[in-house]
């Protein structure tokens, strides 16, 4: 590889684009959705 000139592909390090430490404010739940079951939902066919 050397003689050739070519090199490997080197891996990028992880990046974050998330900044979940911020000042700025949360949107409000305006759906307040509940999305707890009540019991399994099983059909047999």
């Amino acid at each position: 590889m050397r003689e050739a000139g070519i090199q490997a592909i080197q891996k990028r390090k992880f990046k974050v684009t998330t900044d979940s430490k911020h000042n700025l404010p949360v949107a409000p739940n305006i759906l307040d959705r509940n999305f707890d079951a009540g019991s399994p939902n099983i059909t047999c066919f």
